[in-house]
């Protein structure tokens, strides 16, 4: 993969177990996101903190984002417009969510549902505590990305037990590709690991 892939991980970043890292460490032009905090976070900072990094990496990055940063994607591209080469949306979390951080996190809703202005597939588990399938299968259609459903998978984690994920890496070669996955096709429907 020779494109600019920014890495956009969820609340608290992402620990060197998490596919998120794997991918850093073995992509070669592959970035992470730096943002003021990572433990308490306002959207305004990180959405400003990705205009800054998309700038300087070009029109050509593909964004890989979890969780809280799937939120931070769909703001920033709903402010700014910019067409990038792509973004893989994995997890994303209902703010209405009873597990949602509400105490942690500010000015993350209302979720913008205007259709992206780039291609993007979004990846949902059936059993994520931070959003339902239903749910991202909703932000999928508003935004005009297809959905896949990976199974029970938790919070598509360190601790789903994916490693370096090599299916989700499949999705990210297919959306450097510019070939997209069926709507609701499934990857990767391994039962999870116990937490």
């Amino acid at each position: 993969m020779t494109h600019p892939i920014l890495i956009v991980p969820g609340i608290g970043n992402s620990g060197p177990g998490h596919w998120q890292s794997l991918w850093q460490a073995r992509l070669p032009r592959a970035e992470r996101l730096q943002v003021p905090d990572w433990d308490r976070v306002a959207c305004d900072d990180w959405v400003a903190a990705l205009a800054r990094h998309v700038q300087a990496l070009g029109a050509d990055t593909t964004i890989v984002a979890h969780s809280l940063g799937c939120l931070t994607v769909a703001h920033w591209a709903a402010r700014y417009g910019v067409k990038i080469r792509g973004a893989l949306l994995v997890a994303v979390p209902d703010p209405a969510a009873a597990a949602f951080p509400t105490t942690e996190t500010s000015g993350f809703t209302p979720v913008p549902t205007q259709r992206l202005p780039f291609p993007a597939i979004v990846v949902s588990s059936t059993n994520d505590p931070y959003g339902s399938i239903g749910y991202a299968r909703g932000c999928a259609e508003q935004w005009g990305s297809p959905l896949v459903d990976i199974g029970p998978r938790g919070h598509v984690n360190a601790d789903s037990g994916l490693g370096d994920w090599p299916a989700g890496l499949a999705l990210l070669e297919q959306l450097l590709s510019g070939a997209e996955p069926e709507q609701g096709s499934s990857a990767d429907r391994r039962p999870a690991s116990p937490i």
